[in-house]
């Protein structure tokens, strides 16, 4: 049995570490309304953005633009969102296991893919696992920026325009509650789109051509906007759930150590008075 000085000890570590477990709840749950906010109010917004571009594409006829036109694929990118830092529950290895299956099933057809890991984490384990990295991107916000998503539009957009890259798609967690997160893969480029069917008549100035050109540059920005901010309030989300789970571990565990504290220390107790009456007893005699 471990001594009294020993389980005191250990009560004092787990306290320590219990103090830190809910500090960092409490950090991501500040994060978490912020980001929470700003993804679900962007959500009406992105799906108004992808009415208005399947109509224009109706009205436009004949598609000609490089980021609709679908191609022979040859070669891919997957844009992995991942967090910097762990402690985050199944927030990483969820989203990573579902980018290896993504690179599997392409590689199967005969398609070279190549990585883009946006987070530490991310990159770190496709590292670890040999898989080809174009570059890697870190530091994101914790309410991600316009011109963080910007760079990032701009990295993919010129790769595909470049011929680099035939298809390109993008792996993140998808914000479903605060407890709860969905690892989902989306074909970013081309563009998916479904024509929009509307009895109205829109007339377009300039043309639906023009407009689609001027458009579509900022559409793929706010959408990896979106998906960024999707991705970072499911980490907080994540991070959250499992600090609260590691700060109720420690009370239990604590509530066990304190028990067998004072049995230790009551056993420590009896023995000493028993100790004192045997010596008693002796000199007695």
């Amino acid at each position: 049995m471990p001594s009294v000085r020993d389980i005191k000890r250990r009560i004092k570590s787990v306290q320590s570490t219990q103090q830190i477990t809910k500090a960092m709840k409490m950090v991501a749950a500040s994060k978490l309304r912020r980001t929470q906010t700003a993804a679900i109010s962007a959500r009406p917004y992105m799906n108004k953005l992808e009415e208005i571009l399947g109509r224009i594409v109706a009205s436009a006829g004949e598609i000609a633009h490089p980021l609709l036109v679908e191609r022979p694929v040859q070669n891919a990118a997957i844009i992995l969102i991942t967090a910097d830092k762990g402690l985050a529950g199944g927030y990483n290895a969820n989203v990573q296991k579902l980018a290896l299956q993504e690179a599997s099933q392409l590689s199967e057809q005969g398609i070279n893919v190549e990585f883009i890991p946006v987070g530490n984490k991310g990159r770190d384990f496709l590292r670890h696992r040999q898989q080809k990295i174009k570059t890697a991107l870190a530091g994101i916000n914790d309410v991600p920026t316009f011109s963080e998503a910007q760079q990032l539009a701009k990295l993919v957009v010129d790769s595909y325009l470049a011929g680099q890259y035939d298809q390109v798609y993008l792996v993140y967690q998808e914000f479903v509650t605060t407890v709860q997160q969905h690892p989902v893969s989306k074909q970013l480029l081309p563009l998916p789109y479904e024509k929009g069917e509307d009895e109205v008549e829109y007339l377009y100035e300039p043309a639906p051509q023009e407009v689609l050109t001027i458009l579509l540059p900022q559409y793929i920005n706010n959408t990896i906007l979106h998906f960024l901010t999707e991705a970072k309030a499911s980490e907080h989300g994540a991070r959250m759930a499992a600090m609260t789970s590691a700060t109720d571990n420690a009370e239990e565990m604590l509530d066990k150590l304190n028990l067998s504290y004072n049995r230790s220390r009551q056993a420590a107790i009896t023995r000493e008075i028993s100790e004192i009456v045997g010596g008693a007893n002796a000199l007695a005699q």
